[in-house]
């Protein structure tokens, strides 16, 4: 079990603990609306124009030069295996926390996994998380109804 643990560890120092990653499409438009519905940085009409594409509501205008950028220094969620009731996630932007439960934290923690992010688990609980999330939403594209338009890069 040691030599299993050491090697793993120095698997870890040796090609670092998080690598980038790249999300396009439907999952980069979700991951990016449930962020941006808790982020002090898109102004309250960039989230609602947010919000409108996560329900499939794309009848509204937005100005063509423009593009959202929803970030995240972090986001981290658990879910426990033990306690199934037990869903948490906590989005870190800047210094402000914000601290999701229930639901919310499920469709956050399941869009996650979806975007690709392999699951770690310790003693009863199921982690997920990312750090330096940046998605760049082009709601024009989005509304073309041909798979474009969002993108999300994060550790």
């Amino acid at each position: 079990m040691k030599s299993t643990a050491l090697f793993f560890i120095s698997l870890l120092l040796a090609t670092g603990s998080a690598s980038a990653a790249t999300v396009t499409g439907s999952s980069a438009l979700v991951l990016a609306s449930l962020v941006a519905e808790h982020s002090p940085q898109p102004i309250q009409q960039e989230r609602g124009v947010m919000a409108r594409m996560l329900a499939g509501n794309l009848d509204f205008s937005f100005p063509a030069d423009q593009k959202i950028t929803v970030r995240a220094d972090a986001v981290t969620c658990r879910s426990s295996n033990v306690d199934i009731t037990s869903r948490s996630c906590e989005l870190t932007f800047g210094q402000k926390r914000v601290s999701l439960n229930g639901r919310q934290a499920h469709e956050l923690f399941a869009t996650i996994a979806e975007a690709g992010v392999a699951p770690d688990g310790a003693a009863g609980s199921i982690y997920e998380s990312i750090s330096h999330l940046i998605c760049t939403i082009d709601p024009n594209e989005v509304k073309e109804r041909a798979g474009g338009g969002a993108v999300c890069n994060f550790d």
